[in-house]
């Protein structure tokens, strides 16, 4: 399926949208993502690759995920009506294994014999580490030391699962140190290994595979709202940090101009001090990562040390499609602070019984501050892009709960 908007390919045949994408790499490596997007635009379009994936998704993942009508919440609320896009029903709990499982099934396609990864909160290493035993492909995860420490329960099950996890100390032990541990395991054998990379970001083709493993969830909302009540929602709401559960959310509507698409990223600290990572809002077009998009950045052009509350958020990077659709103003980019997403997580959690991961919080926390701005015939829905099982221990303890 071709994807477009206001007449510009996302992506063009060099894997750019916009200005933003593209392949900035080594030629070697080059090659070896040439091929990966060789290998997916064939199997994408054959009936067995389509059907296997399809299964899965009703019969492994659970797909679809309900749409449910948050009734307490909006009530309490008093505005606009919230439904919730329950992603955190998946097996593994997140969004992540609709693109893990695709990613797993290409890499068998292409007879690779290790897959790599990086993780920040563990959803992408579960989810991989889930789709390569289930395809019987052994499994490499990088994932920094400090979110080690923060997310337990999810470093316990990679390991059950049989994955190998890669500790990584270096810089501030997070998200973008484990891509780049992650990168430079990858580049020991090109050939024979395969990056499966978390997230709409990365070199061509990554950025639009993941995003077409992903815009299901698009799909069944569009699907359901118009079940449920006979038209589009007036807004798709989803938290960004590389953005796939956003783009998967938000793919289904982008040109539908009576659909309002808010992309929520953290502001952590405040944006008025260094502990953030709010890249669309306050960074600028640069490269990382093997892409080019909006970036934060010091005065040498190296990323800024980030922080969010949720490890999957901490990025100094953003998708390159997302980076276009802030551009153009498809999407208006906002932003909620951890303590915003500390409230949510805990309002939707005694409200609704659902326990929000601490990414997809501030989402939510976005609805909780505007939906009662809005009438009361105004329909949002927030994608709940995964479960706070692993945020737990973490909000416990910094609330005092255990």
């Amino acid at each position: 399926m071709a994807h477009q908007i206001n007449g510009i390919a996302l992506p063009n045949e060099d894997g750019f949208f916009g200005q933003y994408g593209g392949q900035f790499i080594p030629p070697d490596l080059k090659q070896a993502m040439d091929d990966i997007n060789v290998a997916y635009e064939h199997i994408r379009h054959t009936a067995e690759f389509q059907n296997e994936l399809s299964d899965l998704f009703a019969h492994y993942v659970g797909r679809p995920s309900p749409l449910f009508y948050a009734k307490r919440l909006t009530n309490q609320l008093g505005g606009a009506q919230i439904y919730l896009k329950r992603e955190d029903l998946n097996h593994t709990g997140a969004h992540k294994i609709n693109h893990c499982l695709g990613e797993a099934l290409l890499a068998k396609y292409m007879g690779k014999t290790k897959v790599i990864a990086e993780t920040g909160a563990g959803q992408h290493g579960v989810a991989l580490a889930t789709a390569c035993a289930l395809v019987g492909i052994p499994c490499e995860i990088h994932m920094g030391q400090v979110d080690i420490e923060k997310e337990h329960p999810n470093v316990v099950k990679m390991k059950i699962l049989g994955a190998t996890l890669i500790s990584v100390t270096r810089g501030t032990a997070t998200l973008k140190d484990a891509v780049d541990s992650a990168f430079e395991e990858y580049l020991k054998d090109p050939q024979n290994y395969i990056y499966a990379i978390g997230s709409v970001v990365g070199p061509h083709p990554f950025p639009m595979m993941v995003r077409d493993f992903q815009a299901i969830i698009g799909d069944e909302i569009k699907v359901q709202t118009n079940e449920r009540f006979g038209a589009n929602p007036d807004y798709v709401v989803a938290c960004v940090g590389g953005g796939s559960n956003a783009l998967g959310a938000f793919t289904a509507f982008l040109n539908d101009e009576d659909v309002k698409l808010v992309g929520v990223e953290p502001a952590g600290h405040g944006l008025d001090t260094h502990m953030h990572s709010a890249t669309l809002t306050l960074g600028k077009p640069s490269h990382i990562h093997g892409m080019a998009c909006y970036v934060l950045e010091d005065e040498q052009g190296e990323p800024l040390p980030v922080h969010s509350i949720a490890s999957g958020l901490d990025y100094p990077g953003v998708g390159p499609q997302h980076s276009l659709l802030k551009d153009l103003g498809r999407v208006e980019y906002s932003t909620a602070t951890d303590q915003e997403c500390l409230d949510a997580f805990m309002i939707l959690s005694r409200v609704e019984g659902i326990v929000p991961a601490l990414e997809s919080a501030h989402a939510v926390a976005w609805a909780l501050r505007e939906a009662p701005k809005m009438a009361k015939e105004i329909k949002i829905v927030v994608n709940v892009s995964g479960r706070g099982d692993k945020d737990a221990d973490y909000v416990a303890a910094k609330l005092g709960l255990n």
